[in-house]
C-alpha cells in the first residue's frame, strides 16, 4: 500500500470534522473570532436552522486585504506565534483551523474593511477554493457568511437533525455567550425574524436583567450573587436557591477566563457543595466565572475548545466547592435574597383596608394577644410570646429544640434579653400563631403568613448541631447506664466493629456483642430519646450501601443525616406557642435551614397581597 500526501481540500474536510459538527460550531467558531477581534456588538442572521446560512456582522478591528487570505489558510493565526503563548492562551481561538474547515464543506465569504481603511475588502470560497480579494463596501468590522453547510459532504448532513433543533443549540450557545460577555450587545435574528437580544450590562441592575433574558426574569431574581477569590483564584456570579433545582442541568454555565467550558471536575465541585441542600435527582442553577492565570488552565485538550485540564485540578476543584458551600451556608431567613419579593410594593393586609408596607411589632403583639385565648394563655404570656421569649427549659420537652440546644450543642437563638426583644424590628420568620395538623408551624411576619414544615426544619438544625459537633469540645455523650444489645445481620456487626471508631467520632459508643449482635453504650446527648434500635439499623444499612465511614466527609455527613432524622421532631407531635418561636428562631440563625438534609424546602411565605387575592379582598 503506497503512502501518498492528501490534497489540501480533503485536509481541511478531515479538520472540519473535528471542529465543525454542525450550525452551531459554525457559529461558534465565527462568533469567537468576532470577539477575539474587539468587537462591541454582533449580530446573527440565521436561515433554516443555521443550515441554509449562518452570518455572523462584528464591529471589531476587521481585517486588511492582504490578511485575508491568510485566514483562510490552515494553521495561521495572529494568536499565538511560540510554544510560551500555546501555554497562556488568553484569547477564545488560536488553532488557526475554523476557517478553512469551514470554507471545505460550506459556501463561505468574507466582508471585513479596518479603521484607516476607506473601503472594505472580500474574498469568497466556492469549492473549497480561495478566490481573488476584491473590494467591497463595508463599515468597520467582519462579516462572514457561511451558507449551504456540508453541501460538499452529503453524507455529513444526514446527520443534521431538525430546523428547530439546530435554531435551539444556536440560541443556547448566543446565550451562553451572553453571560460570558456582559458588555456585549447580541441580537440574533432567523428567517428574516428577530428572536432574540441581549444589550449591554453597564451595572448590576442590567447584569440581572441580562441574566434574566437567559435563565428567566422570576429565576434571575432569585438568585444569589457570589464573588471570592484566593490564591490568584476568583470566582464571582449568581447561584440559585435550591429550591429553584431543575430536573435537568439546563441552566449551568461555567466560564473559565471568559471561555464557555463543561469540565466534570466543575461539576463534581458544584454538586458536592449542593450535597446539603439539593434534592435527589434534582440539578442546580449556576452562571459562575472563574478567573485564574492562563498558564494555570490548559485550552488545548479538546478540537472543539469545550473541555479544559487545570495544571492543579485538585486546589481547584477545592476553591469552587469551599466557595460555594460557604455561600450557600450564609443563606438564612431574612437575607435580602431570601425576602419574598412581594414586600417590594405597599400592599393591603387584612386587618388594615389602607396601603402599608408591612405590619410592626405593636401590630403583631397586639394580634397575639388576641389569639391567646385560642390557646388558653394568659395576656402577659401571650406579650411573652409575641416578644419572641421562651418558656423555662425545664418545662419543655426533651426533643424541643431550645431543650436540645440546652444541652450544649448550640445556645438557642430563641433565648435573647429583654432589650433585644423590645426592638422595632420583627424577626425574618416573625411569631408562631398556631400548630397545623400537627405538621406545620404558622407563623406570622411583617410579610404576611410563613408556613414552615417542622419535621424538616427541625431536621436541618439537628444536623448541622451535630455536624458542628462531630469531633469538637461541643460534641457531648450520653452513656447509657444498661448498654442496648440490637440484633442486626453478620455482615453489619462487622461493619459495625470495623467502623467503631468512626462512630466514636460521630458520639456512638458500638462493639460487637456476638457474631449478629452489636452493644450500643453511649450516643449523642441531642439524640438520647430517639429510638435508638430504629437509628442504628438505619445508620448500618446507609453505611453497607455507602461504603467505609472513613473514606469521605461526605459519607460521614450522610451518616449524620440520618441520625438527625431520628432526633427531630416528628408529625402529630404537639407544640406549645413558645416552643414553636424557638424552633423560628433557631432556623434564623442555622445555615441552610431553607430545605431540610434531603433538599425538601422548610419553609414558604405568603404575603399579604396573595392573601387577598385568595378572597378577592380590594377587588
Amino acid at each position: 500500500m503506497l503512502i501518498r500526501v492528501l490534497p489540501e481540500i480533503l485536509i481541511n474536510q478531515i479538520a472540519a470534522g473535528e471542529v465543525v459538527e454542525r450550525p452551531a460550531s459554525v457559529l461558534k467558531e465565527l462568533v469567537e473570532n468576532a470577539l477575539d477581534s474587539g468587537a462591541r456588538a454582533i449580530e446573527v442572521d440565521l436561515e433554516q436552522g443555521g443550515v441554509t446560512l449562518v452570518r455572523v456582522s462584528d464591529d471589531g478591528e476587521g481585517m486588511s486585504a492582504d490578511q485575508l487570505p491568510l485566514a483562510l489558510t490552515r494553521h495561521a493565526t495572529s494568536k499565538i506565534s511560540d510554544l510560551d503563548d500555546l501555554e497562556s492562551v488568553g484569547t477564545l481561538g488560536f488553532r488557526g483551523e475554523a476557517l478553512p474547515s469551514i470554507g471545505s464543506v460550506a459556501r463561505l465569504s468574507i466582508v471585513s474593511r479596518t479603521v484607516n481603511c476607506e473601503h472594505g475588502w472580500k474574498i469568497v470560497v466556492q469549492g473549497g477554493r480561495v478566490g481573488e480579494v476584491e473590494p467591497a463596501s463595508a463599515q468597520v468590522g467582519t462579516r462572514v457568511e457561511v451558507r449551504d453547510l456540508f453541501h460538499l459532504v452529503p453524507a455529513r448532513r444526514k446527520f443534521l437533525k431538525t430546523e428547530r433543533t439546530e435554531y435551539n443549540r444556536c440560541e443556547e450557545y448566543l446565550k451562553a455567550l451572553a453571560l460570558a460577555r456582559p458588555m456585549v450587545a447580541i441580537r440574533l435574528t432567523h428567517n428574516g425574524r428577530p428572536c432574540w437580544q441581549a444589550m449591554p450590562a453597564e451595572d448590576s441592575a442590567e447584569s440581572v436583567r441580562r441574566l434574566g433574558a437567559v435563565i428567566g426574569t422570576a429565576l434571575a431574581e432569585q438568585c444569589m450573587h457570589l464573588q471570592h477569590g484566593v490564591g490568584g483564584l476568583s470566582l464571582h456570579g449568581w447561584v440559585a436557591p435550591a429550591t429553584a433545582a431543575r430536573s435537568q442541568a439546563d441552566l449551568q454555565f461555567f466560564f473559565v477566563n471568559g471561555r464557555y467550558v463543561k469540565d466534570r471536575l466543575v461539576s463534581h465541585a458544584v454538586r458536592k457543595a449542593f450535597a446539603d441542600v439539593l434534592y435527589h435527582g434534582r440539578h442546580p442553577v449556576y452562571v459562575l466565572h472563574l478567573t485564574l492565570d492562563p498558564a494555570r488552565v490548559d485550552v488545548n485538550v479538546h478540537p472543539a475548545k469545550h473541555e479544559v485540564r487545570f495544571r492543579d485540578g485538585r486546589s481547584v476543584h477545592d476553591f469552587l466547592y469551599r466557595s460555594l458551600y460557604e455561600a450557600l451556608a450564609d443563606q438564612r431567613p431574612g437575607d435580602s435574597n431570601t425576602a419574598p419579593a412581594a414586600v417590594a410594593e405597599p400592599v393591603r393586609g387584612p386587618w388594615n383596608y389602607g396601603p402599608q408596607r408591612g405590619l410592626g411589632l405593636g401590630q403583631i403583639r397586639e394580634q397575639m394577644q388576641g389569639y391567646s385565648r385560642l390557646y388558653g394563655l394568659s395576656e402577659a404570656s401571650a406579650s411573652d410570646t409575641a416578644q419572641g421569649s421562651d418558656q423555662p427549659e425545664s418545662a419543655m420537652p426533651s426533643w424541643a429544640p431550645s431543650a436540645m440546644a440546652s444541652k450544649g450543642l448550640s445556645q438557642p437563638a430563641a433565648a435573647r434579653d429583654a432589650g433585644e426583644a423590645e426592638s422595632s424590628e420583627v424577626p425574618p420568620l416573625g411569631y408562631a400563631l398556631a400548630q397545623l395538623a400537627g405538621v406545620f408551624v404558622l407563623a406570622q411576619n411583617a410579610h404576611g403568613l410563613v408556613i414552615v414544615d417542622m419535621h424538616a426544619a427541625h431536621e436541618r438544625i439537628t444536623y448541622e448541631r451535630l455536624k458542628a459537633a462531630v469531633g469538637s469540645e461541643q460534641q457531648r455523650v450520653q452513656q447509657l447506664l444498661v448498654p442496648r444489645i440490637i440484633a442486626v445481620s453478620a455482615r453489619e456487626a462487622e461493619l459495625a466493629e470495623a467502623e467503631s471508631a468512626a462512630f466514636a467520632e460521630l458520639g456512638f459508643e458500638l462493639e460487637r456483642a456476638g457474631p449478629e449482635s452489636v452493644a450500643m453504650r453511649a450516643v449523642p446527648e441531642a439524640l438520647i430519646d430517639v429510638d435508638i434500635e430504629a437509628l442504628l439499623r438505619d445508620l448500618l444499612a446507609d453505611l453497607k450501601e455507602r461504603g467505609s465511614l472513613s473514606r469521605a466527609e461526605e459519607r460521614r455527613n450522610e451518616l449524620l443525616s440520618t441520625a438527625a432524622c431520628h432526633g427531630s421532631v416528628r408529625a402529630n407531635r404537639r407544640l406549645t406557642i413558645p416552643e414553636m418561636n424557638a424552633l423560628l428562631r433557631d432556623m434564623e440563625q442555622t445555615e441552610r435551614s431553607g430545605q431540610c438534609n434531603h433538599g425538601r424546602p422548610t419553609w414558604t411565605q405568603m404575603s399579604l397581597r396573595e392573601l387577598d387575592a385568595l378572597f378577592m379582598r380590594g377587588r
